[in-house]
């Protein structure tokens, strides 16, 4: 029986929110929509909520059936945050940016890895052993709301923040992606 109580939907709200950290990603979003002309916030929320909501319910089934376990599900996740980070740092293509399309820039890499990646689907799975489903669903959607907000705005930010600021904060989350890449793959070992 499923029984919706505000105090899990708000741990569930705070833990997805501090994991997805798309406050953190603002300028690998600015970066990203820079490089593809714009993003699709709407398109990028849907998927990373489909995503979710799907491993909610099927994540681990998925994974067995193609052989891989949770740990090395995260560490890929962490391999690919990885090399984001070291884009935006040294200020190369990692990844080949030649045709870039807003449709495909808005799933790859923001729905996935950086909103639904390796550390939100393994939250998802701890979550799903300690609260209710229906908690944990209505906690998906308050991040969903929010990521969307952000997406949708990362134009504002950017003009906001300027030139100097965004390639500032570019570098620093950067250095913090590698270091969030690093201890995700060392937690794993």
């Amino acid at each position: 029986m499923y029984s919706f109580n505000i105090k899990e939907v708000v741990s569930v709200t705070l833990i997805l929110f501090s994991v997805i950290d798309i406050l953190g990603a603002i300028p690998i979003i600015i970066d990203l929509r820079k490089k593809a002309g714009s993003i699709n916030a709407r398109r990028a929320t849907l998927v990373s909520g489909g995503l979710m909501i799907a491993f909610l319910y099927v994540g681990k089934e998925i994974l067995k059936l193609f052989g891989v376990d949770v740990a090395s599900f995260a560490v890929a996740g962490a391999l690919i945050l990885f090399l984001i980070g070291l884009e935006m740092i040294l200020g190369r293509n990692i990844f080949k940016h030649d045709a870039v399309h807003t449709n495909a820039t808005s799933i790859v890499p923001i729905a996935f890895p950086m909103i639904a990646g390796a550390g939100t689907m393994t939250t998802i799975l701890s979550l799903k052993a300690a609260y209710q489903e229906i908690n944990i669903i209505v906690g998906i959607l308050i991040n969903l709301v929010f990521i969307y907000l952000v997406l949708r705005s990362s134009a504002w930010i950017e003009r906001q923040l300027g030139v100097a600021g965004t390639d500032v904060l570019r570098k620093i989350f950067g250095l913090i992606l590698i270091a969030i890449s690093i201890k995700l793959f060392r937690s794993t070992l």
